[in-house]
């Protein structure tokens, strides 16, 4: 027989709220840094990817994000009030929106560089245990986006 501690229905037994309660901790770190910087945890994410690639579709923002566009599209309005990017219709596919840094969502980008160090600051990680929780979070996100269909309903 199982014991109590080992039962699959406990809490602290579920990868899916280990996964959560760890992503809030980690979230919350980042808003006290972001905020010095006017940007919110899943807008600093958009600007990751902007700065990789300055001009990208909502659809491919999205899907790099792994957000659906009635997430997407409020925050990037938001973002583009705040001077950060702007939006317009894709000139070839009116269907599609692109989604273009401004200067100001440029010049960002070095003000957020000490994101990554701050964040780093007061934490006790090894370097390496860090690369491989990184390696697996990466395999545990490729599995779940590549599921078969027939497991979502």
């Amino acid at each position: 027989m199982a014991k109590q501690s080992d039962h699959p229905l406990r809490l602290d037994r579920q990868v899916c709220f280990l996964l959560y309660a760890s992503s809030n901790l980690v979230t919350r770190l980042y808003r006290r840094v972001l905020a010095k910087l006017g940007l919110s945890y899943p807008q600093y994410l958009v600007m990751l990817v902007l700065w990789d690639s300055p001009s990208q579709s909502v659809g491919d923002l999205g899907a790099k994000l792994y957000l659906d566009s009635g997430t997407l599209t409020p925050l990037l309005k938001r973002m583009e009030t705040a001077g950060l990017l702007t939006r317009r219709r894709d000139a070839e596919d009116e269907r599609r929106v692109l989604v273009e840094l401004t200067d100001a969502g440029r010049a960002l980008r070095k003000r957020a560089s000490v994101v990554p160090q701050a964040l780093a600051q007061g934490l006790d990680f090894d370097p390496g245990a860090v690369e491989t929780l990184r390696k697996t979070l990466q395999d545990i996100i490729a599995m779940l986006a590549n599921r078969p269909p027939s497991l979502e309903k």
